[in-house]
């Protein structure tokens, strides 16, 4: 008997047949001599349909309230699963986050796990249900809901896995891997069989969909193995894992991408301490992530500043650049929205040269022009006007040789 985790995101439960059909495939692992807990997102589009509400009321909704609302969506899909295992003769019950209780920090909208009760989910595993929990969601340590940011369900079912010791995490999506690059924009993108954590953690950051960054860091953390599957077919999916010999052969693993951030530039700013704590210390008060960050050589003691921020935050970091901007005495503020990070990820580059500027030939043959650029051990990033983004994953995806038929080849 082994102990399985399974996510379900919100695709896979959009409707009442596809829970049916979430039903059918949880009660086939439990029928097969395994504990089952489940954790679920919210119906497709649930969640968006609840943050366009809380936008209605007002631009900046107050978080605490905006977390009271948007995480109702989980609700009720863990009623739903619930009801539809009993009426097939299982053992079934629900939880939300609070009740487990999924204990979390006090930032709302992105609140982070800080433990997980295993004793009440334990107590009912014994007793032969099946567990269905609340992705998404926590309680604070005043009682308050929060939740866990766009994703979060991954996260949710990841330190579950950890906190129950579980045997295997099964991420259920509309997709049966890990694939090389997007398949909607390269047709011949293969699906990788096993990444590592560090892989999966750039891939996850710098854009691809499949897993939440969080839920990988949570993985690597804890030693969690979390296995990507599509919840439409039975095949086997992409194996999130320790790094081993034979990962670091491929040079390349995947082109990530990521239309979902904006660029701010501050001009003008004087070149001298303490300066760039003034520009980003409020940013960090109002928990916006700033990526990458690009400081000009001074000139006559003055210089410029470009960095990243996500688009969700967009409008509040312009808002709050703007007024740390007039503080210092900074020239001007400018942004694009119109921008693109396109990224190369792979174990591999950490033995061998020349992989970044092999990416930059290629994007200069294509006319690509590159603003920015940040690497790390294992991946290069670069920063690109948007309309070139499918264009430079496709002739990034041949150049490295990622197609399935190359693939097969090796």
């Amino acid at each position: 008997m082994a102990l399985v985790v399974q996510k379900y995101g919100g695709t896979s439960v959009g409707t009442v047949e596809r829970i049916r059909n979430v039903a059918r495939r949880v009660a086939k692992t439990y029928d097969e001599g395994n504990d089952v807990v489940v954790i679920v997102s919210a119906m497709a589009g649930e969640t968006n349909r609840l943050v366009a509400l809380t936008r209605e009321i007002c631009e900046f909704p107050n978080e605490r309230e905006y977390d009271v609302v948007v995480s109702t969506g989980e609700q009720v899909t863990i009623g739903l699963l619930a009801m539809c295992l009993q009426s097939m003769g299982y053992a079934a019950k629900s939880y939300l986050g609070s009740q487990i209780p999924v204990r979390t920090d006090a930032v709302h909208a992105k609140a982070r796990i800080d433990s997980i009760d295993d004793a009440r989910v334990r107590h009912d595993l014994d007793a032969g249900s099946i567990i269905i929990v609340a992705g998404f969601q926590g309680i604070d340590p005043d009682g308050n809901i929060t939740t866990l940011g766009r994703g979060g369900s991954d996260t949710s079912a990841v330190a579950m896995a950890a906190a129950l010791k579980a045997d295997v995490c099964e991420i259920y999506t509309d997709v049966d891997g890990v694939y090389t690059t997007d398949p909607r924009i390269v047709d011949n993108a293969s699906k990788i069989e096993k990444i590592s954590y560090d892989e999966m953690l750039e891939m996850a950051s710098l854009g691809a969909k499949v897993l939440q960054i969080r839920s990988v860091e949570f993985a690597k953390k804890y030693g969690v193995v979390i296995h990507v599957r599509s919840s439409f077919n039975d095949h086997q999916g992409t194996l999130v894992t320790k790094e081993d010999a034979d990962m670091e052969t491929v040079l390349v693993s995947g082109i990530a991408y990521n239309k979902d951030e904006a660029k701010i530039s501050v001009l003008g700013v004087p070149d001298k301490p303490g300066i760039a704590s003034q520009l980003f210390t409020p940013l960090a008060h109002a928990n916006i992530t700033v990526d990458m960050i690009i400081q000009n050589v001074s000139s006559d003691g003055i210089t410029d500043m470009t960095f990243t921020v996500p688009k969700g935050d967009y409008r509040k970091a312009l808002q709050i650049v703007g007024e740390s901007a007039r503080e210092i005495g900074a020239a001007e503020v400018r942004s694009d929205e119109a921008i693109s990070k396109i990224s190369i990820i792979g174990v591999g580059m950490r033995s061998h040269s020349g992989v970044a500027s092999k990416m930059f030939q290629v994007l200069a043959q294509e006319g690509v022009n590159i603003q920015m650029i940040s690497t790390s051990e294992i991946k290069v990033s670069c920063i690109i006007d948007a309309k070139y983004t499918e264009l430079a994953v496709r002739v990034l995806h041949e150049a490295f040789g990622l197609g399935a038929e190359d693939v097969q080849q090796e």
